[in-house]
């Protein structure tokens, strides 16, 4: 009992030991999450570019051409 009175408090409850042991946790899944949001938007700006190329958008003329077929299906 005289031990738990001796320590400091915390707004998490977690001991200095405890903090650093889940930051660890923490900051490695992180930096994987991150380090995996890199590579899908490196593959999908390979797929299709956000910022258009020296002919524009002329791609899309046939997704738009498609969404109206499927649209007018819909309807």
């Amino acid at each position: 009992m005289a031990t738990e009175m001796t320590k400091e408090a915390s707004i998490s409850g977690l001991t200095a030991a405890e903090a650093k042991e889940f930051h660890g946790v923490f900051m490695l899944g992180f930096i994987v999450f991150t380090v995996i949001a890199i590579i899908a938007h490196f593959l999908v700006w390979q797929w299709r570019p956000w910022i258009p190329g020296p002919s524009g958008y002329s791609m899309l003329e046939h997704v738009q051409g498609s969404a109206a077929h499927v649209l007018s299906l819909l309807a």
